[in-house]
């Protein structure tokens, strides 16, 4: 599936002016209540209650035509999805690692076997009971805009990467689309049509703080609930946290804990001053400069997943951007997963991890540190179509 971005200012346009005259008219679903915006309950969320995230009402007028041609070639198709048996995943300790393989030159290793891995749990080879390439394995991917004030300049320019890293994922991929300025909003749940949520990019507008760690965590709870046992998120920013409510220790503790791909893009320059702001109402006017971004914290949920972060130092680098977007999308075609089970589980715990591939020493291996044993389950429900677990 190709998404056509010359309809897709057309298509959301129409959509609003049909949204407006249904809620407009007499007895519409909004008649005799306030113009307070309307409220969407994210799904899977732990603990007892549900988070409700509102929606902003103001459309973005920032520009960003998104009638570009991918470079990025299409997956392959035809591949079914491999998981692992009932027998298997269902024995206690159970977990599964995605590993990216590189050659000195960056590039993918691919066509590797399960012969080709060594994989280690606190230093103690484990045999690999599973193992998978993912060439065109369907992903439940989260995408988490940041439209904290800052981004403005630069919306155009992230609708137009994350329109390219839609059109190359698999067609079978379930995504979400949340957009994170003073708190988190989900734009668009769960779902495989991916014009569905470049259409939702249209909608993007500017304005508040950073709440960078609430919207991860909101982001990993809410993947966790896709159907596919691969799961993965795209952050992109171009800031520090200054309003969440988290605090940076829970983030990571929480994606240690998830084993979800956290991939992300920092725009700016991680060693500049933090400017000064004024803050009025929803608005933080800055102080002018190049914005920091928070590359460490980035850097550190990326190493700990097994994923990776891109910082584009050079604010405005719509190339770059978009060129970070197609290298995670394909990224995440070039992988494989290993299972294994982890002895004595009943005593739960955090685990280290290393895979080494023996037959390949001149190439380098990346996995996320660690596991942990008796945390979220960590397979597929089934096919394309099958149930959510």
């Amino acid at each position: 599936m190709r998404i056509d971005r010359r309809h897709l200012r057309f298509g959301t346009f129409f959509a609003l002016f049909v949204a407006a005259a249904v809620f407009a008219r007499p007895g519409g679903p909004w008649a005799g209540q306030s113009s307070s915006p309307p409220s969407l309950v994210i799904p899977g969320n732990q603990g007892s209650q549900s988070s409700t995230l509102e929606l902003p009402t103001t459309p973005s007028h920032q520009g960003g035509e998104l009638n570009i041609t991918p470079t990025v070639p299409g997956p392959q198709q035809g591949q079914e999805l491999t998981i692992p048996t009932p027998q298997l995943r269902e024995q206690p300790g159970y977990a599964q690692v995605t590993v990216t393989v590189t050659d000195s030159n960056g590039g993918y290793v691919t066509g590797l076997q399960k012969d080709d891995f060594k994989l280690y749990l606190d230093g103690q080879q484990r045999p690999i009971e599973f193992f998978r390439q993912d060439l065109n394995t369907p992903v439940s991917i989260g995408i988490l805009v940041d439209t904290s004030g800052s981004m403005q300049p630069k919306i155009p320019q992230a609708r137009l990467a994350i329109a390219d890293f839609l059109d190359a994922l698999n067609p079978h991929d379930d995504v979400f689309l949340f957009a994170f300025s003073s708190r988190p909003y989900l734009l668009q749940p769960f779902t495989t049509d991916h014009e569905r949520v470049a259409n939702k990019l249209m909608i993007l507008y500017a304005n508040g703080q950073t709440a960078l760690f609430d919207a991860i965590i909101q982001g990993l709870r809410m993947v966790m609930t896709g159907r596919y046992d691969k799961r993965a998120l795209l952050v992109v920013t171009d800031g520090m946290d200054n309003t969440s409510r988290a605090q940076v220790d829970e983030v990571i503790t929480l994606a240690k804990k998830m084993g979800v791909l956290v991939y992300s893009i920092g725009i700016g320059d991680p060693n500049a001053k933090e400017l000064p702001s004024i803050v009025i109402g929803p608005f933080a006017i800055g102080g002018g400069g190049v914005e920091r971004v928070d590359a460490q914290t980035l850097h550190t949920l990326s190493t700990e997943t097994g994923a990776k972060t891109y910082v584009i130092r050079q604010v405005g680098d719509g190339a770059a951007l978009r060129k970070a977007c197609q290298q995670i999308s394909l990224e995440l075609r070039e992988q494989y997963t290993l299972g294994f089970v982890a002895p004595d589980a009943s005593a739960g715990g955090y685990r280290s991890v290393r895979v080494d591939s023996p037959s390949h020493p001149d190439d380098s291996v990346r996995v996320r540190k660690g596991v942990e044993v008796g945390g979220p389950a960590a397979y597929a429900a089934g096919p394309p179509g099958a149930p959510v677990p």
